[in-house]
C-alpha cells in the first residue's frame, strides 16, 4: 500500500505538478523532509505513530520513502497548484482538498493495518495535524524564516503535549 501511493504521488506529479520547475518549490520540498525525519529522530523509541511496511523492508525503509519521494513530490503539486490569485474562500477549499487527501490515505492506511498509533495520538490528531501543515508549507514558501520560527514553537508544543521524553541524541546511538 506504500508503494502503491508512492506510485499514484509520482503519476500524480508527472500528470499536474510543475515538475519542470522543480526548482521554485526544493527549499518547501527538504522543510517537508526533514520534519518527517526529524519526527522519526525526536520520538525514536517514543513514537506516536508506526508506518508498517508491504513490500518495502521494514519501517524505516518505510519512512525514508515517505520522506525524501511522497511528502516531497506532494509538496510540489500543491505549491505548483496552488491558487495564487484566488479568493479566500478557493484558497480555503484548496486547503481543504489536501486536508482531505492525505486524511483520505491515512485513513485507508489503518484500516489496512499499515499505520497504526500509540501514546495518545490518533486520525483525529493527523488530520489536526494536516490542517497546520498545509498552511505551514505554503508559509514557508513564502517566508522560509518565519516558517521555521513557528515549527519549532510547534515541534515544542507537540512534544511536551504528547510526554514525548527528550533523551540525550548520544543516547539515540550505540
Amino acid at each position: 500500500m506504500h508503494v502503491a501511493i508512492a506510485l499514484f504521488t509520482i503519476y500524480s506529479v508527472w500528470r499536474w505538478g510543475d515538475w519542470r520547475n522543480w526548482k521554485v518549490y526544493h527549499p518547501t520540498m527538504l522543510y517537508i523532509s526533514v520534519g518527517g525525519l526529524l519526527y522519526e529522530y525526536l520520538t525514536h523509541g517514543f513514537v506516536l505513530w508506526k508506518f508498517h511496511p508491504d513490500f518495502l523492508y521494514n519501517h524505516p525503509i518505510t519512512v525514508i520513502v515517505y520522506a525524501v519521494l511522497t511528502m516531497p513530490l506532494t509538496v510540489l503539486l500543491f505549491l505548483s497548484r496552488y491558487p495564487e490569485g484566488g479568493s479566500i474562500q478557493e484558497k480555503a477549499v484548496y486547503y481543504l482538498f489536501w486536508v482531505g487527501c492525505y486524511s483520505f490515505f491515512e485513513w485507508v492506511l489503518y484500516l489496512a493495518g499499515r499505520i497504526s498509533y500509540d501514546h495518545g495520538w490518533n486520525l483525529g490528531h493527523s488530520i489536526l495535524f494536516d490542517i497546520m501543515m498545509f498552511p505551514m508549507l505554503r508559509f514557508h514558501f513564502v517566508k522560509p524564516l518565519g516558517a521555521y520560527s513557528v515549527s519549532v514553537l510547534i515541534i515544542i508544543y507537540l512534544m511536551v503535549h504528547f510526554d514525548v521524553p527528550f533523551e540525550s541524541p548520544m543516547k539515540l546511538w550505540p
